[in-house]
C-alpha cells in the first residue's frame, strides 16, 4: 500500500505575531481551539532546557480517552521574521491508532501584515494493514479536516474575538438545524410522494382537480423537487438565500395542501405543525450560518517551495 501524504494545513491570520505565538504555544490556550486535543499540559523541565516535554489527552466519547506524550522545540524569529516550532508525539495507549509522529508549525509574516500559519505532520499507525487501511480511508481525512477547522476557529478568535467554544456551539446548532431541515424535506419527498403516493397525497391532488389525469406525474415531480431541496440545503447550507427559498416553497405547499384538504389543518401532525417546525429549523440554520469556522478556508496543499522545506523537517531530532 502506497504511503499516504503527510497532513498539511495553511491559513492566513490577521493578527499580531506574538498573539498568534501565545495562542498556539500556551497549552491552556491551545487546547481551547484545537479539536484534536481535550487537554494539553507542559511537564516540568530543567531551567534553560531547549526541549519542552508535554502530555495530551483526547476524549473520544463513551468515557474513553487517549493519552500521549510529546516533545517540542521552538525556534524564534529568523531575519525575515519567520518563526517555527517542531515536535514529536506518540501514544502507548492500545486504543490509539497513532503510534508516533512528528511535525512542525510555521509562522510567516506577510507584507500586508497578516501571518501565514501552517502545519505539516505525519505519523505511524498501529494494527498493521488494517490500521493503515482505516487511516487512509477515514481517520487521516477526518484528522486533516479537524486540523483545518481548528485553524479557522483560531483565526476567528484572533481576528474577531469569537471564542472557540462559542464557535463550536454555533456549529453544532447550525448542524442540527441543517440536517433536521434536510431530513424533513427528504422524508416528505421520498415517503408520501415517491414511495407511497396512494397513502393520501394522490387522492388529495385528485380532489383538488389541479392536474386532471396527470396527478401521478405531478406527485412524482413534486417529490423530486423536495428531494432536490434537501440536497440544496446540505450543499449551500452557509448561504442564507437557500433558507428564504425553502421557506417560500414551504408556505406555498402548505397553502396548497390546506386548499385541497382543509380537514388536514385539524390533524395533530398535519401540514401546519410540520411547516411551523421546518420554518423554525430554517431560522436556526440561517441565524447560525454567519461566521462559522470552515475547513474549506484553509489551504491543504503546500506550495512547491514550502513542500521542499517541509521535507527537511521529516527527520526532526528532539
Amino acid at each position: 500500500m502506497k504511503k499516504p501524504k503527510p497532513i498539511y494545513v495553511e491559513t492566513e491570520i490577521d493578527a499580531d505575531m506574538d498573539a498568534l505565538w501565545r495562542h498556539t504555544q500556551s497549552p491552556e490556550l491551545h487546547e481551547q481551539w484545537d479539536l484534536r486535543f481535550s487537554e494539553i499540559a507542559y511537564l516540568p523541565q530543567p531551567p534553560g532546557a531547549r526541549v519542552q516535554e508535554f502530555r495530551y489527552l483526547t476524549r473520544i466519547g463513551f468515557g474513553l480517552c487517549i493519552a500521549g506524550t510529546g516533545r517540542s522545540a521552538a525556534a524564534r524569529e529568523t531575519r525575515d521574521g519567520m518563526r517555527m516550532s517542531v515536535l514529536r508525539f506518540g501514544s502507548d495507549e492500545p486504543l490509539s491508532l497513532i503510534r508516533s509522529g512528528a511535525g512542525y508549525w510555521r509562522y510567516v509574516p506577510l507584507p500586508d501584515g497578516r501571518i501565514r500559519f501552517a502545519t505539516r505532520y505525519d505519523y505511524v499507525t498501529r494494527f498493521g494493514p488494517a490500521g493503515r487501511l482505516f487511516d487512509r480511508a477515514a481517520f487521516r481525512p477526518l484528522f486533516g479536516w479537524a486540523t483545518a477547522w481548528s485553524f479557522d476557529a483560531l483565526r476567528l478568535w484572533l481576528e474577531r474575538g469569537k471564542a472557540p467554544a462559542a464557535s463550536l456551539r454555533q456549529a453544532l446548532a447550525h448542524l442540527a438545524g441543517v440536517f433536521g431541515l434536510a431530513l424533513c424535506w427528504l422524508y416528505e419527498g421520498l415517503v408520501p410522494k415517491l414511495l407511497g403516493p396512494a397513502s393520501g397525497e394522490l387522492a388529495m391532488l385528485r380532489a383538488a382537480g389541479w392536474f386532471p389525469a396527470r396527478e401521478a406525474s405531478a406527485i412524482w415531480t413534486l417529490g423530486a423537487a423536495e428531494l432536490l431541496m434537501a440536497a440544496a440545503i446540505v450543499r449551500w447550507h452557509r448561504l442564507t438565500w437557500i433558507y428564504a427559498a425553502q421557506a417560500a416553497l414551504l408556505v406555498l405547499l402548505t397553502a396548497a395542501g390546506a386548499t385541497a384538504g382543509p380537514e388536514l389543518l385539524s390533524e395533530p401532525f398535519g401540514p401546519l405543525p410540520l411547516a411551523a417546525a421546518m420554518l423554525a429549523l430554517g431560522a436556526v440554520a440561517a441565524w447560525t450560518a454567519k461566521d462559522l469556522p470552515s475547513a474549506a478556508r484553509c489551504r491543504r496543499r503546500p506550495a512547491a517551495t514550502d513542500e521542499k522545506k517541509g521535507r527537511t523537517n521529516d527527520g526532526i531530532h528532539l
